[in-house]
């Protein structure tokens, strides 16, 4: 084996292909080992909350989960208070969000999901305003990741090659430049080229699982009315099979709604304002409909159809060159319909954080041979609960493709389903169920046998009514 290239600690560079959530979190967490980080992102970036081309999604309603903002603020204390600062809705998600789900509405509770209410696009400009403060922190941006470099035996990367658009310009040529680190780490999305680079180098590149329920998506801001009177932040209509239409509404910042209306198998919503609002009338549920009907439309409706759960399996390579590690979306990229994606981003980044950890505490001279498998490997099991969620629940419809449950998964759909129903009735098996949503805790908590017990008395409960409501009484 070739022996990776050392740097000195106080001359250590990494690198970070993205400069979204994912990257923003990774180079967070490369500033307690590198002596500079440089994030390399491809849009303009602003240091206010706006929109940007690269993050088409950020139109749409963004769920941070519990189990993500208590990573966030372990890595940036203090945020939290920052966030509130700049207008982000403080909520209890079992108490101030309502849930409308297969057993009708589940019962308020209080809880410790204290969450935030927010757009996309301050939790972003958050992150990235405390990162720019670290001096050992750079962005390029308006800039491109066109290849990987690598060492003569192609057993390292050793930096990246970058074409970057000077200004706006159209008669500008952009300048390309080689930037060389010793880790090098890609954050760049569901487009990343990873398994391109690395077939250029040798390599073979990663299997790919999809699972597509051809789910779509189209939300639009309201102001919220200043006659509007109601007692939650925000409600969530559920699709249920073989019906495929649901939705959500949410307050954030700026006392406006986020309202993202979503259809499966291709069913969907209009992208014209009556279209948009029959839509709405058309759930399960008419409590966004009811709120938003009378409602001051302050942006276009934005559609967004690109929703599959794809999962690249780098784990699974025998070999990957040193110095290279991929994260977020650029592996695995879930139907954004179920709100894990930041989160499980924010999972990554602990993740590499042990394992960079546990690396250099075994080679203090910075050796990073080994890092790359080590932590694409721990980085599956941290996806396999939200992926396993995200799958399961797009299966329940006929028209997902990528493959389909087999008889044991079935079965624990079936067995979830009134685990979903008794949250419909119980405030501590929603409290529960809600704890699972938001990662804190595993899914296997529903197979306990104090929430066992309670679900087969349910069912047994539920059959003997409709046993007696069937009994026949025959004339003597």
């Amino acid at each position: 084996m070739f022996a990776s290239t050392i740097t000195k600690p106080e001359e250590r560079h990494a690198l970070v292909i993205g400069g979204s959530i994912a990257g923003l979190l990774v180079a967070q967490v490369l500033t307690k080992y590198f002596h500079r980080v440089t994030i390399i992102e491809r849009d303009y970036l602003s240091s206010q909350p706006e929109q940007r081309p690269g993050v088409p999604q950020a139109h749409h309603l963004h769920v941070l989960l519990k189990r993500g903002l208590d990573i966030i603020e372990q890595l940036f204390p203090g945020i939290q208070t920052e966030l509130a600062a700049s207008g982000a809705l403080a909520i209890n998600a079992s108490a101030d969000y309502l849930w409308y789900g297969l057993g009708g509405w589940s019962p308020r509770c209080s809880s410790d999901l204290n969450v935030y209410s927010l757009s996309r696009n301050l939790l972003e400009s958050m992150i990235r305003r405390r990162l720019a403060t670290n001096n050992r922190v750079v962005f390029v941006q308006a800039a491109t990741v066109t290849n990987l470099l690598s060492n003569p035996e192609k057993t390292q990367v050793t930096g990246v090659q970058v074409r970057q658009k000077l200004d706006d310009r159209q008669d500008t040529s952009p300048k390309q430049t080689d930037f060389t680190a010793d880790l090098v780490v890609d954050a760049s999305g569901r487009n990343s080229r990873a398994p391109q680079w690395l077939e250029a180098m040798g390599y073979a590149p990663p299997k790919e699982t999809v699972i597509n329920s051809f789910l779509g998506y189209a939300s639009r801001l309201y102001q919220i009315p200043e006659n509007f009177q109601a007692d939650w932040q925000g409600a969530l209509v559920t699709a249920k099979a073989p019906g495929t239409r649901g939705g959500v509404i949410s307050a954030v910042e700026g006392n406006r709604w986020v309202v993202t209306l979503a259809g499966i198998g291709r069913d969907y919503p209009p992208t014209d304002d009556a279209g948009f609002l029959d839509f709405a009338r058309s759930l399960r549920n008419p409590i966004i409909y009811e709120a938003i009907k009378s409602a001051p439309a302050i942006s276009p409706i934005y559609a967004y159809h690109r929703t599959e759960n794809s999962w690249r399996h780098y784990e699974k390579l025998s070999r990957l060159p040193s110095g290279f590690v991929l994260v977020g979306d650029a592996v695995c990229a879930f139907n954004p319909v179920y709100g894990q994606g930041m989160t499980t981003a924010a999972l990554g980044a602990l993740t590499l954080d042990e394992c960079l950890n546990k690396q250099l505490s075994h080679h203090a001279d910075g050796n990073l041979i080994g890092l790359s498998q080590s932590f694409q490997k721990q980085l599956s099991k941290i996806i396999a609960v939200p992926w396993l969620m995200a799958t399961g629940e797009d299966f329940r419809w006929q028209t997902t493709v990528g493959g389909r449950p087999n008889l044991l998964t079935q079965l624990m759909q079936m067995y979830l389903d009134q685990v979903l129903l008794l949250a419909a009735e119980s405030a501590e098996i929603h409290r529960l169920f809600l704890e699972v949503m938001h990662l804190l805790k595993p899914p296997s908590v529903f197979f306990h046998p104090h929430v066992c017990s309670q679900v087969f008395k349910r069912i047994i409960n539920k059959s003997d009514k409709k046993w007696r409501r069937s009994e026949v009484i025959y004339p003597s």
